[in-house]
């Protein structure tokens, strides 16, 4: 047993060397050391798509070309994700609640993109354990998201309040698609600041696109859409053709 998932064969998916376990007739692959993954189109009906394999920034970065991406607990193994439908939010279709803009044009927050990105993301895990929530941001996922910041892929958004980070985010940035993994907040209306001027500054970089991954009605309320995973992957693709540009340090965003 795998989890709650029974290992029944070994068998080959065209070129890929993995394992097939069954699940209410639903394949659920297991990654060798390769770094390759069977087509998300074979996700389950909860978009489970694969475990195992690593968090190796090629892995990652392959995982996030393929609308895929990683979500799991410390005590679990690392699942691998394809939701259908998917939740995307288009940067002109951003949606700003009139008592948020009062708050941001009020200039309470100071936003900065990159200068604290390992605090962030360390943040968005202890104020998830703080409310006793589970978080899949164990010291693995941490490390792997540093590797990739420092590669230049993942990138962090903060919002300060009186020299003290108070809310923040961080996300992968590849093409002209942002997708978007976690958000903290220690003051209220702390990470909405950050999300408005993320969103605002991936306007002028000509972005097509957030991948929000999972629908929340929170998300929902700032434009954000469900949309086929079919095609999802198609303005991925797109999007990806555009060359993944460098993000300026620790810039505040007006």
């Amino acid at each position: 047993m795998v989890g709650r998932y029974k290992l029944m064969e070994r068998s080959d998916f065209h070129k890929y060397t993995i394992y097939n376990i069954q699940l209410n007739y639903m394949p659920l692959f297991l990654l060798s050391n390769k770094i390759i993954f069977p087509p998300p189109q074979l996700a389950g009906g909860d978009g489970l798509l694969a475990i195992g394999g690593d968090l190796s920034k090629e892995r990652l970065l392959l995982a996030y070309r393929m609308g895929i991406f990683p979500w799991f607990s410390e005590d679990e193994p690392i699942m691998w994700w394809s939701p259908d439908p998917r939740l995307v939010l288009y940067p002109q279709d951003l949606r700003v609640p009139k008592s948020l803009k009062k708050v941001i044009n009020k200039n309470i927050f100071k936003v900065t993109i990159d200068s604290s990105f390992e605090r962030t993301i360390n943040l968005c895990a202890q104020i998830r354990l703080q409310k006793n929530e589970r978080t899949w941001l164990g010291k693995d996922m941490i490390e792997a998201y540093c590797d990739l910041h420092e590669a230049g892929y993942a990138h962090s958004v903060e919002a300060w309040h009186k020299g003290e980070l108070a809310g923040g985010l961080y996300g992968v940035s590849m093409g002209k698609c942002f997708f978007g993994e976690s958000m903290f907040t220690r003051i209220t209306n702390a990470s909405k600041a950050a999300f408005v001027a993320l969103v605002e500054y991936l306007k002028t970089l000509s972005f097509d696109m957030i991948d929000c991954q999972l629908t929340t009605e929170h998300l929902k309320r700032f434009g954000a859409k469900e949309i086929p995973r079919s095609i999802f992957l198609k303005q991925l693709n797109k999007s990806l053709k555009a060359p993944t540009k460098k993000w300026s340090s620790s810039r505040v965003v007006e």
